[in-house]
Protein backbone atom coordinates (compact mmCIF):
# COMPACT_ATOMS: atom_id res chain seq x y z
CA UNK A 1 0.00 0.00 0.00
CA UNK A 2 1.52 3.14 -0.66
CA UNK A 3 0.04 6.93 0.39
CA UNK A 4 0.40 9.84 -2.32
CA UNK A 5 1.85 13.75 -2.31
CA UNK A 6 0.70 16.48 -4.82
CA UNK A 7 3.08 17.69 -6.78
CA UNK A 8 3.76 21.18 -8.10
CA UNK A 9 1.40 21.12 -11.15
CA UNK A 10 3.55 22.40 -13.98
CA UNK A 11 3.90 21.36 -17.51
CA UNK A 12 6.76 18.75 -16.24
CA UNK A 13 4.99 16.95 -14.40
CA UNK A 14 1.24 17.18 -13.76
CA UNK A 15 0.97 13.46 -11.19
CA UNK A 16 0.84 12.60 -7.82
CA UNK A 17 4.19 11.42 -5.60
CA UNK A 18 4.11 7.81 -4.31
CA UNK A 19 5.77 6.96 -1.44
CA UNK A 20 5.84 3.72 0.89
CA UNK A 21 4.64 4.38 4.40
CA UNK A 22 6.66 2.51 6.09
CA UNK A 23 9.76 4.46 4.64
CA UNK A 24 8.88 7.20 3.15
CA UNK A 25 10.75 6.12 -0.19
CA UNK A 26 9.59 7.10 -3.43
CA UNK A 27 8.00 4.15 -5.76
CA UNK A 28 6.51 4.11 -9.48
CA UNK A 29 2.84 2.69 -10.39
CA UNK A 30 4.35 -0.73 -9.87
CA UNK A 31 5.76 -0.13 -6.24
CA UNK A 32 9.62 0.47 -7.74
CA UNK A 33 11.71 2.57 -5.34
CA UNK A 34 14.40 5.16 -6.71
CA UNK A 35 17.86 3.20 -5.77
CA UNK A 36 20.00 4.07 -8.33
CA UNK A 37 20.37 7.59 -10.64
CA UNK A 38 22.79 6.85 -13.81
CA UNK A 39 23.76 10.47 -15.09
CA UNK A 40 25.06 10.99 -18.94
CA UNK A 41 27.57 14.34 -18.76
CA UNK A 42 28.77 13.95 -22.42
CA UNK A 43 27.18 12.90 -25.79
CA UNK A 44 30.50 12.65 -26.98
CA UNK A 45 32.55 9.39 -27.30
CA UNK A 46 36.18 8.95 -29.45
CA UNK A 47 34.42 5.46 -30.15
CA UNK A 48 31.97 4.63 -32.93
CA UNK A 49 31.18 1.41 -31.92
CA UNK A 50 28.55 -0.65 -34.40
CA UNK A 51 25.93 -1.38 -32.12
CA UNK A 52 26.04 1.96 -30.48
CA UNK A 53 27.58 5.84 -32.58
CA UNK A 54 27.93 3.97 -35.67
CA UNK A 55 30.16 6.65 -38.25
CA UNK A 56 27.12 6.32 -40.44
CA UNK A 57 24.82 8.48 -38.00
CA UNK A 58 27.10 10.13 -36.21
CA UNK A 59 29.76 11.04 -38.42
CA UNK A 60 31.98 14.74 -38.55
CA UNK A 61 29.07 16.32 -39.67
CA UNK A 62 26.89 15.07 -36.66
CA UNK A 63 25.54 18.25 -34.21
CA UNK A 64 26.52 17.25 -31.07
CA UNK A 65 25.46 19.63 -27.48
CA UNK A 66 27.01 22.67 -27.27
CA UNK A 67 28.52 23.31 -24.16
CA UNK A 68 25.81 25.88 -22.63
CA UNK A 69 23.27 22.85 -23.07
CA UNK A 70 25.01 20.78 -20.93
CA UNK A 71 23.83 20.33 -17.05
CA UNK A 72 26.82 22.57 -15.21
CA UNK A 73 28.26 20.42 -12.63
CA UNK A 74 27.16 22.46 -9.97
CA UNK A 75 23.59 20.86 -11.79
CA UNK A 76 24.38 18.26 -11.84
CA UNK A 77 25.34 17.99 -7.73
CA UNK A 78 21.65 19.43 -6.84
CA UNK A 79 19.81 16.66 -8.77
CA UNK A 80 22.28 14.73 -6.92
CA UNK A 81 21.37 15.78 -3.89
CA UNK A 82 17.74 16.14 -4.82
CA UNK A 83 17.98 12.47 -5.87
CA UNK A 84 19.21 11.06 -2.50
CA UNK A 85 16.79 12.73 -0.50
CA UNK A 86 13.93 10.88 -2.76
CA UNK A 87 15.71 7.42 -1.94
CA UNK A 88 18.78 6.99 -4.01
CA UNK A 89 22.12 5.63 -3.04
CA UNK A 90 23.99 5.04 -6.06
CA UNK A 91 25.20 7.66 -8.73
CA UNK A 92 26.34 5.94 -11.94
CA UNK A 93 28.58 8.67 -14.20
CA UNK A 94 28.21 8.08 -17.98
CA UNK A 95 28.12 9.19 -21.43
CA UNK A 96 29.05 9.55 -24.40
CA UNK A 97 31.96 8.58 -23.00
CA UNK A 98 32.21 10.38 -19.58
CA UNK A 99 35.87 10.89 -19.19
CA UNK A 100 35.86 13.29 -22.07
CA UNK A 101 34.59 15.71 -19.96
CA UNK A 102 36.86 18.01 -18.53
CA UNK A 103 37.41 18.47 -14.99
CA UNK A 104 35.24 14.85 -14.58
CA UNK A 105 37.08 14.47 -11.43
CA UNK A 106 35.94 17.67 -9.94
CA UNK A 107 32.79 16.59 -10.24
CA UNK A 108 33.42 13.13 -8.43
CA UNK A 109 34.75 15.48 -5.64
CA UNK A 110 31.74 17.34 -5.53
CA UNK A 111 29.42 14.34 -5.49
CA UNK A 112 31.12 12.37 -2.93
CA UNK A 113 30.11 14.92 -0.49
CA UNK A 114 26.73 14.27 -0.72
CA UNK A 115 25.02 12.11 2.42
CA UNK A 116 21.83 9.88 2.00
CA UNK A 117 19.00 11.37 4.28
CA UNK A 118 20.65 9.10 6.82
CA UNK A 119 24.06 10.57 6.74
CA UNK A 120 25.89 7.76 4.24
CA UNK A 121 27.85 8.58 1.23
CA UNK A 122 26.72 7.86 -1.81
CA UNK A 123 28.19 5.22 -3.89
CA UNK A 124 29.56 6.68 -7.32
CA UNK A 125 30.39 4.73 -10.01
CA UNK A 126 31.64 5.72 -13.54
CA UNK A 127 30.95 3.71 -16.95
CA UNK A 128 33.92 4.42 -19.64
CA UNK A 129 35.21 2.56 -22.61
CA UNK A 130 38.47 2.43 -21.28
CA UNK A 131 40.52 4.78 -23.59
CA UNK A 132 41.84 7.11 -20.58
CA UNK A 133 41.69 5.22 -17.59
CA UNK A 134 44.92 4.71 -17.61
CA UNK A 135 45.71 8.84 -17.34
CA UNK A 136 43.06 9.15 -15.16
CA UNK A 137 42.04 6.72 -12.36
CA UNK A 138 44.19 8.08 -9.49
CA UNK A 139 42.89 11.43 -9.51
CA UNK A 140 39.46 9.36 -10.22
CA UNK A 141 39.69 7.28 -6.69
CA UNK A 142 41.53 10.46 -4.99
CA UNK A 143 38.35 12.67 -5.47
CA UNK A 144 35.74 9.96 -4.47
CA UNK A 145 34.96 7.51 -7.27
CA UNK A 146 34.19 3.87 -6.11
CA UNK A 147 34.43 1.78 -8.94
CA UNK A 148 34.32 1.39 -13.05
CA UNK A 149 33.07 -0.61 -15.58
CA UNK A 150 35.09 -0.88 -18.61
CA UNK A 151 33.66 -1.75 -21.78
CA UNK A 152 35.28 -4.35 -23.20
CA UNK A 153 33.93 -6.47 -26.59
CA UNK A 154 36.81 -7.91 -28.11
CA UNK A 155 40.47 -9.04 -26.83
CA UNK A 156 41.27 -9.67 -30.35
CA UNK A 157 43.03 -6.71 -31.52
CA UNK A 158 41.66 -6.33 -34.97
CA UNK A 159 38.66 -6.94 -34.06
CA UNK A 160 38.52 -4.53 -31.63
CA UNK A 161 39.53 -2.31 -33.33
CA UNK A 162 37.39 -2.61 -36.12
CA UNK A 163 34.27 -2.78 -33.45
CA UNK A 164 35.01 0.82 -32.10
CA UNK A 165 35.90 1.33 -35.65
CA UNK A 166 38.71 4.48 -34.81
CA UNK A 167 41.72 1.66 -34.81
CA UNK A 168 41.74 2.19 -30.87
CA UNK A 169 44.29 -0.45 -29.77
CA UNK A 170 43.05 -3.51 -27.31
CA UNK A 171 45.81 -3.00 -25.44
CA UNK A 172 45.24 0.40 -23.96
CA UNK A 173 41.89 -0.07 -22.49
CA UNK A 174 43.95 -3.42 -20.87
CA UNK A 175 46.51 -1.35 -19.03
CA UNK A 176 43.67 1.18 -18.00
CA UNK A 177 41.86 -1.82 -16.25
CA UNK A 178 44.67 -2.40 -14.33
CA UNK A 179 45.88 1.14 -13.38
CA UNK A 180 42.00 1.10 -12.26
CA UNK A 181 42.73 -1.75 -9.67
CA UNK A 182 45.69 -0.77 -8.58
CA UNK A 183 44.37 3.04 -7.92
CA UNK A 184 41.84 1.03 -5.79
CA UNK A 185 38.40 1.38 -8.17
CA UNK A 186 36.98 -1.97 -7.41
CA UNK A 187 35.36 -4.32 -7.83
CA UNK A 188 35.45 -3.95 -11.34
CA UNK A 189 33.44 -4.84 -13.72
CA UNK A 190 34.10 -5.78 -17.86
CA UNK A 191 30.85 -5.32 -19.47
CA UNK A 192 31.34 -7.65 -23.18
CA UNK A 193 28.58 -6.59 -25.66
CA UNK A 194 27.55 -10.20 -27.99
CA UNK A 195 26.61 -9.87 -31.14
CA UNK A 196 25.70 -13.50 -32.58
CA UNK A 197 28.98 -13.04 -35.91
CA UNK A 198 30.93 -10.23 -34.71
CA UNK A 199 32.26 -11.70 -31.68
CA UNK A 200 30.11 -14.60 -30.15
CA UNK A 201 33.20 -16.70 -30.64
CA UNK A 202 34.89 -14.79 -28.28
CA UNK A 203 32.36 -15.99 -25.31
CA UNK A 204 34.67 -18.64 -23.90
CA UNK A 205 38.42 -17.03 -24.43
CA UNK A 206 37.09 -13.92 -22.94
CA UNK A 207 35.79 -16.00 -20.02
CA UNK A 208 38.96 -18.09 -20.05
CA UNK A 209 41.04 -14.94 -19.95
CA UNK A 210 39.19 -13.14 -17.15
CA UNK A 211 38.96 -16.25 -15.05
CA UNK A 212 40.93 -15.99 -11.82
CA UNK A 213 41.53 -12.31 -12.09
CA UNK A 214 40.25 -9.28 -9.85
CA UNK A 215 38.16 -8.55 -12.74
CA UNK A 216 34.43 -9.54 -12.88
CA UNK A 217 33.40 -10.38 -16.90
CA UNK A 218 29.50 -9.91 -17.44
CA UNK A 219 28.10 -10.68 -21.11
CA UNK A 220 25.18 -8.43 -22.42
CA UNK A 221 22.28 -9.39 -24.85
CA UNK A 222 22.84 -7.33 -27.56
CA UNK A 223 19.88 -5.17 -27.33
CA UNK A 224 17.38 -2.70 -28.83
CA UNK A 225 18.85 0.31 -27.41
CA UNK A 226 18.02 3.96 -29.59
CA UNK A 227 16.60 3.00 -33.57
CA UNK A 228 20.34 3.42 -35.22
CA UNK A 229 22.23 -0.03 -34.88
CA UNK A 230 20.08 -2.08 -36.68
CA UNK A 231 18.91 -4.44 -33.94
CA UNK A 232 17.71 -7.43 -34.89
CA UNK A 233 16.61 -10.87 -33.29
CA UNK A 234 18.48 -13.07 -34.76
CA UNK A 235 21.62 -11.50 -33.45
CA UNK A 236 20.99 -11.53 -30.28
CA UNK A 237 22.89 -14.90 -28.16
CA UNK A 238 20.54 -16.08 -25.33
CA UNK A 239 22.16 -15.46 -21.86
CA UNK A 240 21.05 -19.30 -21.48
CA UNK A 241 23.44 -20.43 -24.77
CA UNK A 242 26.34 -18.04 -23.08
CA UNK A 243 26.37 -19.95 -19.67
CA UNK A 244 26.01 -23.67 -21.63
CA UNK A 245 29.33 -22.19 -23.49
CA UNK A 246 31.63 -21.13 -20.95
CA UNK A 247 29.79 -24.09 -18.51
CA UNK A 248 30.69 -27.39 -21.25
CA UNK A 249 34.42 -26.08 -21.07
CA UNK A 250 34.51 -24.40 -17.19
CA UNK A 251 31.73 -25.50 -15.18
CA UNK A 252 29.67 -22.85 -13.36
CA UNK A 253 27.27 -22.76 -10.18
CA UNK A 254 24.60 -20.23 -10.18
CA UNK A 255 24.57 -17.80 -7.19
CA UNK A 256 22.21 -15.49 -5.64
CA UNK A 257 21.46 -11.50 -5.78
CA UNK A 258 23.44 -9.26 -3.93
CA UNK A 259 21.58 -6.38 -3.58
CA UNK A 260 17.80 -5.81 -5.15
CA UNK A 261 17.22 -4.41 -8.50
CA UNK A 262 20.34 -6.05 -9.84
CA UNK A 263 20.34 -6.26 -13.53
CA UNK A 264 22.75 -9.11 -13.80
CA UNK A 265 22.16 -12.76 -12.67
CA UNK A 266 25.64 -13.98 -11.43
CA UNK A 267 27.52 -17.60 -11.56
CA UNK A 268 30.72 -18.59 -10.23
CA UNK A 269 32.99 -21.00 -11.29
CA UNK A 270 33.15 -24.37 -9.62
CA UNK A 271 36.59 -24.44 -9.20
CA UNK A 272 36.88 -21.11 -7.07
CA UNK A 273 38.47 -19.05 -10.15
CA UNK A 274 35.66 -16.11 -9.42
CA UNK A 275 32.61 -15.57 -11.27
CA UNK A 276 30.66 -13.80 -14.46
CA UNK A 277 27.72 -12.08 -14.69
CA UNK A 278 24.88 -12.34 -17.42
CA UNK A 279 22.50 -9.04 -18.29
CA UNK A 280 19.81 -10.33 -20.18
CA UNK A 281 16.68 -7.70 -20.79
CA UNK A 282 15.90 -9.17 -24.20
CA UNK A 283 15.43 -13.09 -23.18
CA UNK A 284 15.07 -12.75 -19.20
CA UNK A 285 13.80 -8.91 -18.47
CA UNK A 286 14.35 -7.67 -14.82
CA UNK A 287 12.13 -5.10 -15.51
CA UNK A 288 10.00 -5.93 -12.35
CA UNK A 289 12.91 -4.94 -9.99
CA UNK A 290 14.65 -1.97 -12.19
CA UNK A 291 15.37 0.88 -9.54
CA UNK A 292 17.33 3.09 -12.29
CA UNK A 293 16.42 6.41 -13.31
CA UNK A 294 18.61 7.99 -16.36
CA UNK A 295 19.43 11.93 -16.47
CA UNK A 296 20.42 12.60 -19.86
CA UNK A 297 23.47 15.12 -21.08
CA UNK A 298 21.03 18.12 -21.19
CA UNK A 299 18.78 17.57 -18.35
CA UNK A 300 15.93 14.98 -18.85
CA UNK A 301 14.68 12.37 -16.63
CA UNK A 302 14.42 9.31 -18.35
CA UNK A 303 12.79 6.77 -16.52
CA UNK A 304 13.40 3.41 -18.83
CA UNK A 305 16.49 2.68 -20.79
CA UNK A 306 13.93 2.33 -23.92
CA UNK A 307 12.18 5.72 -23.35
CA UNK A 308 11.45 7.81 -26.51
CA UNK A 309 10.60 11.10 -24.02
CA UNK A 310 12.27 12.43 -21.36
CA UNK A 311 11.26 15.45 -18.44
CA UNK A 312 12.95 18.63 -18.76
CA UNK A 313 14.62 19.41 -15.57
CA UNK A 314 17.11 21.68 -16.87
CA UNK A 315 14.30 23.87 -17.44
CA UNK A 316 13.38 23.87 -14.08
CA UNK A 317 16.59 24.75 -12.45
CA UNK A 318 17.46 27.29 -14.90
CA UNK A 319 13.92 29.03 -14.13
CA UNK A 320 14.97 29.00 -10.83
CA UNK A 321 13.16 26.33 -9.03
CA UNK A 322 13.86 25.39 -5.30
CA UNK A 323 15.27 22.01 -3.97
CA UNK A 324 11.71 21.06 -2.74
CA UNK A 325 10.05 21.87 -5.80
CA UNK A 326 12.63 20.34 -7.77
CA UNK A 327 12.10 17.00 -5.21
CA UNK A 328 8.29 17.04 -6.21
CA UNK A 329 8.99 17.32 -9.67
CA UNK A 330 11.24 14.05 -9.12
CA UNK A 331 9.13 11.92 -7.27
CA UNK A 332 5.77 12.84 -9.32
CA UNK A 333 7.76 11.83 -12.68
CA UNK A 334 8.96 8.90 -10.57
CA UNK A 335 5.51 8.22 -9.57
CA UNK A 336 4.03 8.21 -12.57
CA UNK A 337 6.38 5.67 -13.99
CA UNK A 338 5.01 2.31 -15.51
CA UNK A 339 7.50 1.52 -17.73
CA UNK A 340 8.47 -2.29 -18.43
CA UNK A 341 9.61 -2.29 -22.73
CA UNK A 342 12.02 -5.51 -22.20
CA UNK A 343 8.54 -7.18 -20.37
CA UNK A 344 6.71 -6.54 -23.62
CA UNK A 345 9.17 -6.40 -26.45
CA UNK A 346 7.97 -9.51 -27.40
CA UNK A 347 4.34 -9.02 -27.46
CA UNK A 348 5.12 -6.04 -30.41
CA UNK A 349 5.66 -6.86 -34.27
CA UNK A 350 8.58 -6.25 -35.87
CA UNK A 351 7.54 -2.86 -37.38
CA UNK A 352 5.77 -1.83 -34.28
CA UNK A 353 9.64 -1.98 -32.32
CA UNK A 354 10.66 -0.22 -35.52
CA UNK A 355 8.13 2.63 -35.20
CA UNK A 356 9.36 3.51 -31.65
CA UNK A 357 11.50 6.37 -31.61
CA UNK A 358 13.52 5.46 -28.18
CA UNK A 359 16.60 7.85 -27.68
CA UNK A 360 20.42 6.40 -28.04
CA UNK A 361 22.48 5.25 -25.86
CA UNK A 362 25.19 7.70 -26.32
CA UNK A 363 22.63 10.35 -25.60
CA UNK A 364 21.03 8.32 -22.13
CA UNK A 365 24.40 6.22 -21.19
CA UNK A 366 23.73 2.61 -20.53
Amino acid sequence: MTTTVPTRDDATTRTRARRLPATGLVVDRLTRPMRDLRISITDRCNFRCVYCMPKAVFGRDYAFLDRDELLSFEEITRIARVAAANGVEKLRLTGGEPLLRRGVDGLVAMLAELRTPDGRPLEIALTTNGSALAVKAASLRAAGLARVTVSLDSLDDARFQAMNDVRFPVSRVLDGIDAAHEAGLGPIKLNMVVKRGLNDDEIVPMARHFKGTPYTLRFIEYMDVGTSNGWSLDEVVPSAEIVERIGAEMPLEPLGATAPGETATRWRYADGGGEIGLISSVTNAFCGTCNRARISTEGKLFTCLFADEGHDLRALLRAGIDDEGLSRAMAGIWGARDDRYSEIRSTLTPELRASRQKVEMSYIGG
